[in-house]
């Protein structure tokens, strides 16, 4: 090893790297018996990452991923010029043109969307990078949601209150738990009217390398007219076509650098 490097960085990276591997957040005791390192060891490198942002603790004690390292993702994805490759997957459907479509990633409880395409047709919204939404209400934040378990979930909303933004909105725990089992048994989620009165959203995770971590959803959005069931439908087949296809480039992203 060479003698500039920190065994404390590593360390923490270490610990980083397993509890990313996992959608439960882990014990002092069970992250102690993981890293085979002393309690009192992984306490303070809990204790550091999370001042550092890069952990968070909950109030049963429990570590989880941290919202600092959205930052990070971030800065990175604006350095791979995620907006054009996520440009480049949309154009290269050829699908529904006309309406609008975003790639977004996980905030706390927030959606902020870090690509978008704002379609042609009338629209009650228009997106914009940066911009943030609750991710209960939107159908790529449910789609992220559903790649949790239910206890993960509940940890993340434990002593917050779910906005409404329509009188469709879910504002109940109950009620989104709900929602995230039936994305989970049909692939995809929906936004029917949650985040704007007459207009429907249809959204996929889209995941990293390895397949197994979600990283990002693809939602598309339209506004809801006569003909909602055949075109709900091509928008399902679409989303689930941009997801994997963006899951891809991602992939070969993560290979480059």
């Amino acid at each position: 090893m060479p003698k500039a490097v920190v065994p404390s960085v590593l360390k923490g990276v270490r610990l980083l790297d397993v509890v990313a591997a996992s959608r439960n957040p882990f014990s002092l005791a069970e992250l102690s018996q993981r890293l085979e390192l002393p309690k009192s060891s992984v306490l303070s490198l809990c204790t550091s990452l999370t001042q550092a942002g890069l952990l968070t603790r909950f109030e049963d004690g429990a570590y989880h991923l941290g919202t600092h390292l959205v930052d990070l993702a971030h800065a990175y994805l604006s350095r791979t010029d995620l907006t054009q490759e996520f440009a480049r997957a949309w154009d290269s459907l050829h699908a529904m043109p006309g309406e609008s479509a975003v790639l977004a990633v996980l905030d706390g409880t927030d959606v902020v969307y870090v690509a978008c395409r704002n379609g042609s047709q009338p629209f009650s919204l228009t997106y914009r990078i940066g911009m943030r939404l609750p991710a209960h209400c939107t159908a790529s934040g449910k789609a992220l949601l559903s790649t949790m378990t239910d206890e993960r979930v509940r940890q993340l909303y434990r002593g917050k209150k779910l906005e409404r933004l329509t009188s469709r909105s879910r504002t109940s725990l109950k009620a989104l738990l709900a929602d995230l089992a039936v994305v989970r048994a049909h692939g995809y989620a929906i936004d029917d009217e949650e985040t704007r009165e007459g207009m429907c959203c249809h959204g996929a995770p889209v995941f990293d390398a390895s397949g197994r971590q979600a990283v990002a959803a693809v939602a598309l959005s339209m506004m809801k007219t006569a003909n909602a069931s055949r075109d709900g439908g091509l928008a399902v087949k679409t989303v689930h076509e941009l997801a994997e296809l963006m899951s891809r480039r991602l992939g070969m992203m993560s290979d480059r650098s």
